[in-house]
């Protein structure tokens, strides 16, 4: 007769440790990037770029036609390859003619990215970054910090950048918006806790205020690092696609800000 007693069955690791969220975030990502690699004719790709993308240039001219002519005038000045030179000349002379305002592109430019590199380059920070904030907040705070950090990136590059007609694509803002999020709350040790009971949980860790964030020598080495490497996105090319779909730094910066300064308000209202 075997004496051993009956143990529960072990649960098993999953294979992705990241809430559901964020999995599936990062797979639309993925399954948008194959769509147009694989599946999409390239006109249909190139309508779903004019359309969805950010494209601050077609956004002046619809809010201000006056800017028409700064608009030609600054495509006209670019440097760079002849060739290149000519279809940005003909893509603003093509903007001029229709522009749009199109407010879906705000938030629809992070659904698109310049290559694998670029994509899977914003997986593995979502996974990173996403999933502290995911587990803490849920689903509804988790995509309203994403989604705010997208909205505010293209908001910025187009006050910084506004004649451009470069599509902005990528979701670089959204995610460092989830970075900066994290980074109010994963930088500092677990706090105290003695279990009165086995099933009790401890606390969820508090969220650091600035002056403490500054004395906190981990959080305040990443903080500078992302500055330093977000500095350099401005002045290196990366191969990220086509130099004209490279996702600008200022979006990266515009992103990170709303993340960092709106999570306090996420967090009051926490259920």
């Amino acid at each position: 007769m075997d004496a051993m007693p009956d143990l529960p069955p072990q649960n098993r690791v999953p294979m992705f440790n990241m809430p559901g969220v964020v999995t599936v975030s990062i797979a639309v990502l993925l399954a948008i990037h194959a769509l147009r690699e694989f599946v999409l004719p390239d006109a249909w790709d190139i309508w779903a770029l004019i359309h969805l993308a950010l494209i601050p240039g077609r956004w002046s001219v619809a809010v201000d036609p006056s800017r028409i002519e700064d608009l030609l005038k600054a495509a006209a000045g670019a440097a760079g390859d002849p060739e290149v030179v000519e279809a940005r000349q003909a893509f603003a002379r093509y903007i001029a003619a229709e522009p749009s305002a199109s407010p879906w592109t705000f938030a629809t430019y992070a659904l698109l990215h310049g290559s694998w590199t670029h994509v899977i380059f914003n997986s593995v920070w979502l996974a990173a970054f996403g999933s502290p904030v995911a587990r803490r907040y849920g689903v509804l705070r988790y995509g309203l910090v994403a989604l705010a950090g997208a909205v505010a990136g293209g908001v910025l590059h187009v006050v910084l950048d506004p004649l451009s007609t470069a599509p902005l694509i990528g979701a670089s803002a959204g995610v460092s918006a989830l970075m900066a999020a994290a980074a109010r709350f994963v930088f500092q040790p677990p706090p105290a806790y003695a279990a009165a009971q086995p099933w009790q949980l401890p606390p969820r860790q508090r969220l650091q205020t600035i002056p403490e964030l500054l004395r906190n020598r981990t959080a305040v080495m990443f903080l500078g690092i992302w500055l330093v490497t977000n500095f350099l996105f401005g002045i290196i090319a990366l191969p990220l696609g086509a130099e004209a779909t490279a996702v600008a730094w200022d979006a990266h910066l515009g992103g990170f800000l709303v993340g960092f300064f709106m999570l306090p308000l996420v967090d009051r209202h926490r259920g």
